[in-house]
């Protein structure tokens, strides 16, 4: 497909013109907890916005005016349809859109490879209807090169030519979902284009959402952004993880040792010990970097040795009830029934995304003890690729008598909601993982820490 000059430089004046005017119709692909609000965050800012998802209950709930996020109320979405919100599973009608954002799943494989393909498929769907006059940004974190190696190639695929027919950008999400200092339109955002022109485009949209816009040299440099971001968590988060185990075998608390030394008001930045990484970017992104680094020959001593300490984190967890276990009861794990207290990744939330809970419920249950949960953000285990076979257990009730059935509980998620009192008179054995007891006033011999 070719094009004259003329009809080029009219169809990207008038996308200019729109994003300026903030008439620009935006569609958002992927309503999970990047795109949703980022699309809510749009609309109420007076874009017109169509989220676009392949699930049709999600669609069906949002046009409902209602949510699926429990950081996200349905009174918010409710709101969005007056200011020209509406989801749609239709991704033809995504010619009608002047900016089209993806924010898709950018997953590990089976093999702790960078698996592309909800990207990949993304960028066919959006090629098969992409018109001229368009802004296309990739959300989704990702390895450097990816939107002008992978995404690019693909949306020129049915004629049109990036730069010159359409625009393509790179600005990472930093959603951190349930933190109330930080919604989305608070949160700095960062933007490289594959050319000057895209972005610029991008940074005049983004402006319509976000107080702060950091633009980046290019679209590469907007991806080790992200990247570099998710490292820099990683590495410090193992490092604390290693320190725990070390100071455990002298007799010292590593809670104490990182609440005295937040103290220091210069040159120190506290990270805290867990029973493993969770979340979709820190498990996942350093692994992007590194597969990267690998194509140039380079290593990546550094990440691949953080990404070793925190992936062996439940084992020392595991190891730590059964020792538990021993020195109160004098019996090991097999023939026990063991609570999981908390299984979405970090507290007050109900994202379960690359929880550690899975990982310690199926260690836990491989040496033959029976796992059940409690949750309350988390009724029911959702469908995961990794651990089918988890899929529909339920949390138990939270009472005195449930509580006294199990032999041990281990804490792997502080939620301020659970009752931590009751979890201390009633459960004879507490393995807590987050400090949280004694973060509660709960104290007693019957509680380890791991």
């Amino acid at each position: 497909m070719t094009t004259s000059a003329a009809p080029q430089q009219d169809a990207l004046e008038t996308l200019r013109q729109r994003i300026d005017s903030g008439t620009a119709r935006v569609a958002v692909i992927g309503l999970g907890y990047v795109g949703l609000p980022l699309a809510a965050t749009f609309a109420e800012r007076g874009l017109p916005v169509i989220g676009f998802d392949i699930d049709p209950a999600k669609v069906e709930r949002l046009n409902a005016g209602q949510s699926y996020f429990r950081h996200i109320p349905d009174a918010r979405i409710a709101a969005l349809a007056a200011r020209g919100f509406e989801a749609s599973a239709d991704y033809d009608r995504l010619a009608e859109a002047d900016a089209i954002l993806i924010c898709v799943p950018t997953p590990l494989t089976r093999h702790r490879e960078p698996d592309l393909t909800y990207v990949e498929t993304t960028a066919r769907d959006i090629a098969a209807r992409l018109r001229p006059g368009q802004l296309v940004v990739l959300e989704s974190t990702t390895y450097p090169g990816t939107t002008d190696e992978v995404v690019q190639p693909i949306l020129e695929a049915g004629g049109l030519t990036c730069g010159r027919d359409f625009w393509l950008a790179y600005s990472p999400e930093r959603e951190d979902p349930g933190n109330p200092d930080f919604a989305t339109d608070r949160i700095p955002k960062v933007v490289g284009g594959v050319d000057a022109t895209a972005g610029a485009l991008a940074q005049a949209l983004y402006a319509h959402m976000a107080a702060e816009i950091v633009p980046v040299a290019d679209a590469r440099t907007a991806e080790a952004v992200k990247l570099t971001e998710n490292v820099f968590r990683a590495v410090n988060i193992a490092l604390v993880n290693e320190l725990k185990q070390i100071y455990a075998v002298m007799g010292i608390d590593v809670w104490d040792v990182v609440e005295a030394a937040k103290t220091k008001p210069f040159g120190y930045m506290p990270f805290y010990p867990g029973p493993g990484l969770g979340g979709h970017c820190i498990p996942i992104d350093p692994f992007y970097l590194t597969w990267k680094a690998r194509a140039h020959e380079l290593p990546t001593r550094f990440v691949e040795l953080a990404g070793e300490i925190n992936t062996a984190m439940p084992h020392y967890v595991v190891d730590r009830l059964a020792e538990a276990l021993n020195d109160r009861f004098g019996k090991g794990l097999k023939g026990t029934r063991i609570l999981m207290v908390g299984l979405a990744y970090k507290k007050n939330v109900d994202d379960t995304r690359e929880s550690p809970a899975f990982k310690l419920i199926e260690m836990i249950e491989a040496r033959g003890a029976a796992v059940s949960y409690f949750d309350p953000y988390v009724a029911e285990v959702p469908p995961t690729r990794e651990y089918p076979g988890l899929a529909g257990r339920r949390s138990i009730a939270w009472d005195a008598e449930t509580l006294g059935g199990f032999d041990a509980a281990v804490i792997c998620t502080d939620h301020d909601a659970v009752d931590y009192a009751t979890l201390g008179a009633h459960c004879a054995l507490v393995v807590d993982t987050r400090d949280a007891m004694r973060r509660h006033g709960v104290t007693g011999a019957q509680i380890y820490k791991a």
